[in-house]
């Protein structure tokens, strides 16, 4: 991919892309995240993204956080639309024992959190994001070859030009360096549905 066409959001405490690898050193106390729960909102997180008018199409992207060492500590894949429309997809470091695989979905300002837990001594993941229209999917990867679905959602401002890329940011009192590689966007990966049809056909 052309990382001379991705932009920042918000810059991170620094960074470096060189030679299709992105380094982010996060600053302390950044996050995303919309009201849902805790009753507070967090939109400081340094995002790169680029943007696209393709309908049907799938972005990789390998992650690895392995200097990840306080709690929340994360980078991954996003999909920044707005402060109150946005995905992404991470790894979160919780403690030594483990940490938390999962999701975020942000539609109209509140956001969900669908996690598993994974063995806190994993330092990398491979995430695709896939687009069929104003539907979403994202998979995760532990080798880049066997992808796992980790959800389908809708977007109520995905339909049109969107914007996506790369996140990563420490809520907490921390700093890591986040290292993104191994970007592709491809033809979709998505297959099309084809089981029970759609209400009305």
């Amino acid at each position: 991919m052309d990382l001379t066409k991705f932009q920042w959001t918000r810059e991170p405490e620094s960074f470096r892309i060189e030679g299709g690898r992105i380094e982010i050193v996060t600053r302390p106390h950044t996050d995303l995240w919309q009201r849902t729960y805790y009753h507070f909102r967090n939109d400081n997180a340094p995002v790169l993204q680029t943007e696209t008018g393709e309908r049907y199409f799938s972005f990789t992207v390998k992650t690895n956080f392995s200097e990840s060492r306080r709690r929340f500590d994360q980078c991954g894949v996003v999909m920044y639309l707005d402060s109150e429309n946005w995905l992404k997809a991470s790894v979160e470091y919780e403690n030594g024992e483990f940490s938390h695989l999962g999701s975020v979905v942000t539609n109209g300002g509140y956001s969900d959190w669908a996690t598993t837990v994974i063995p806190a001594d994993l330092g990398t993941m491979w995430y695709r994001l896939s687009r069929r229209e104003d539907d979403y999917r994202i998979e995760c990867s532990k080798d880049g070859v066997y992808f796992e679905q980790m959800r389908i959602c809708h977007m109520q401002k995905g339909g049109g030009d969107i914007h996506f890329g790369v996140y990563a940011c420490s809520p907490e009192d921390s700093s890591f360096r986040a290292v993104f590689t191994d970007m592709q966007m491809t033809e979709c990966k998505w297959p099309a549905h084809d089981g029970q049809q759609p209400d009305g056909e």
